[in-house]
Formats: C-alpha cells, sequence, structure tokens
C-alpha cells in the first residue's frame, strides 16, 4: 500500500504546502489547531480542490493538477469519519450502516457485512435509531459505515475528539483492531492517541510538514522538533511466571509487568513515559524496580531550563529519558556512553 499526496493551496488565512509519502497501517497527521491537518483531509477526500497537487493511492491517480485529473469525491473510494460522526438522525442504526454500501462501486459481501458489524460490537444496536446512541456508539457506527463503502483509504479527522475518556477508550480498541483492515491517515493532536494508533507520523506546523518518521522517532522526539514523551517499544509475550508478572520480550531485553491477560506470543505495544525512566552509570543491585536495561545515550536534548531529555537505545528500541540538568551533570552523561535505564511503569494499552 502506497500513498503520495503533494498539495500546494492558499487559504483565507494560511498557505498549505504539503507532501509526503504514507504506507499501509495508520498515519498520523499531528500538529495544533491551524496547523492544516484537516485541510489536508479534505483535499485527499475531494471535498475541497487545491491550486495544485497531486494524490496517488495505490497506483491509481486520483487528482493530478498538472494533467486535469479530478476524480469526484464518490469515485476515489476514501471514506472519511469526523469527530461529529454525521450519522443520519432519523435513520436507525442498520440503515446508516449500508448507506455507504448501497452507493459503493465495490460492494461488500453479506458475510462481510456480518462480520464488520461483529467487529465493532454493533449487533444488538441494528434497529436503535441513531440519535438514541451514546458517544462511543454513534463513532462505532460511523466507522462501520465507512468500512462498508469498501474504501481504499480511510480518513479520520479528528474522530475522539468530541468524545470523554470512558468513550475514547471505549473506541480506541476498535481503531486498533482496523490497523490491519484499511490504510488509515488519522488526524490528532493527541500525542497519546498517536503513540497508541499509529505506525507513522507527520508533523505539520502552519500548513507545512516539518517532519516525518515512525511512531517509535516520535515517541523519543527524533523527528521534527518534537519533544520526547518517552517512548513505544512494540513486544512479545514470553512467559506468565508465578508470581504474578508477565515478562514481554524485545530484541534489547525483558521487561516485566504486572500478568497481562494475553497468549503467550501476543504482540503488545509498550509505551513508556520519559518522566518514569532514571538513569544509571553502573548497574544498580538490590531494589525493588523490575526493569532495569543497558541501553546506549544516543543524542541529549533540552526539554526545559532545569530538565533534559536523553534519547536512549536498547536493541532497536528507542525511548528517551527526561532527567534534571543536576543530574545530567552529576552523572556526566553523554552520546556514546553505555547506561542502565530503570524503568518505573509501562503502560499497556488494554484491548478488546
Amino acid at each position: 500500500m502506497s500513498i503520495e499526496i503533494f498539495l500546494r493551496h492558499r487559504f483565507a488565512d494560511f498557505p498549505l504546502d504539503v507532501q509526503f509519502h504514507a504506507g499501509a497501517g495508520v498515519t498520523a497527521l499531528f500538529g495544533p489547531s491551524g496547523a492544516g491537518k484537516t485541510s489536508i483531509v479534505n483535499a485527499i477526500a475531494g471535498l475541497v480542490h487545491p491550486r495544485e497537487g497531486r494524490i496517488v493511492v495505490n497506483d491509481r491517480v486520483v487528482l493530478d493538477t498538472a494533467n486535469d485529473i479530478d476524480l469526484p469525491a464518490h469515485a476515489r473510494r476514501i471514506a472519511c469519519v469526523f469527530q461529529d460522526s454525521r450519522l443520519f438522525p432519523h435513520m436507525d442504526v442498520q440503515t446508516n450502516l449500508l448507506f455507504g454500501w448501497r452507493r459503493s462501486q465495490t460492494r461488500a459481501s453479506q458475510d462481510e457485512i456480518e462480520r464488520i458489524i461483529a467487529m465493532l460490537g454493533l449487533a444488538h444496536l441494528l434497529t436503535r435509531k441513531s440519535a438514541k446512541l451514546s458517544g462511543g456508539e454513534k463513532s462505532r457506527v460511523a466507522l462501520g459505515r465507512a468500512l462498508l463503502s469498501s474504501p481504499v483509504l480511510l480518513l479520520l479527522d479528528e474522530p475522539l475528539a468530541a468524545l470523554d475518556e470512558a468513550r475514547k477508550n471505549e473506541i480506541l480498541p476498535y481503531l486498533e483492531r482496523l490497523r490491519d483492515e484499511v490504510p488509515m491517515l488519522y488526524v490528532s493532536h493527541s500525542v497519546d492517541e498517536v503513540l497508541r494508533l499509529a505506525n507513522d507520523v507527520v508533523l505539520l506546523r502552519d500548513g507545512r510538514v516539518v517532519g516525518t518518521g515512525s511512531v517509535f522517532q516520535f515517541a523519543c522526539g527524533e523527528i521534527g522538533s518534537a519533544a520526547a514523551s518517552g517512548g513505544v517499544i512494540e513486544a512479545r509475550i514470553a512467559a506468565h511466571r508465578d508470581d504474578g508478572l508477565s515478562e514481554l520480550s524485545f530484541d534489547g531485553g525483558a521487561i516485566f509487568v504486572a500478568r497481562v491477560n494475553r497468549a503467550i506470543g501476543s504482540v503488545l505495544r509498550i509505551r513508556i513515559r520519559a518522566e518514569d525512566v532514571m538513569l544509571a552509570r553502573e548497574e544498580p543491585r538490590a531494589i525493588s524496580a523490575n526493569n532495569v536495561l543497558p541501553a546506549e545515550i544516543l543524542e541529549i536534548r533540552e526539554a526545559s531550563p532545569s530538565q533534559a531529555d536523553i534519547v536512549l537505545r536498547c536493541g532497536s528500541a528507542h525511548f528517551a529519558a527526561r532527567i534534571t540538568r543536576a543530574s545530567l551533570s552529576r552523572l556526566a552523561l553523554a552520546p556514546g556512553q553505555q547506561v542502565f535505564a530503570i524503568i518505573k511503569s509501562v503502560t499497556i494499552d488494554p484491548q478488546i
């Protein structure tokens, strides 16, 4: 899967001038309000017609202003999910779900319809009017409607922005399931959502791309001028121990966490906060922390007048520790040094 995007347009309040590529999985468009994220989504969907542009999805050109190609929105096979869901309030859930399916050039089979309904947990809601749904339920119906239009690309424009934390945590596992279903461009200004969902990140500011890279690079502040938030590591459950811990292995070692209710061999995404990592020049002994990993210092960045971010490499994983500048000076840390990262806690995203 490949997506090629070049757009140049002047809006009333700012110019848009972006070029980037995206692949399979979830590519997050991340940046502050007014960075141009929604304008990019609208142009890809065919809702805005840029002065100059070229959009190619899976070798299929949907926009090329230089060659007078501009496919209408309904012919692009690109589906959108917005933060307000945009369901038809007078229709029940089933009718809303099938709205896009009826207009699709490539209709999903009945088995596929039933699979998507089951995957999103909508079977018990089919006869309910959309006006009677909770915010989380509306978001799931909007996702289902988009998927049943058989898109080659799914655009999600801050689909969780209008939800409270409980409803967000209800929807996020479904979005994780969709990572392998259809490529997604996911608009957000939430670091937490990006770290949990994205494979790759495009950083935007003032209508321009200021950095691109993997979510692992984004998490430790290696792309653009993004501040390090810690790190993201993909690990496999190696064992469930008798002492109540699960062992999660990756090529840099093992991380031990409270027992995870998943099968051995399952792959999980671990998130580490920079503030939850301590550093030692020598291997610490007789301490309560379960997770001490050998690492190499790659880079040192100023995080604030009193703090520094230390970017570390552990196997192929990169993550950051945030320490005081006083500790940095006392330990005499420098790039290339071998240290020990003491990880006080990690976050494992809940799964359905």
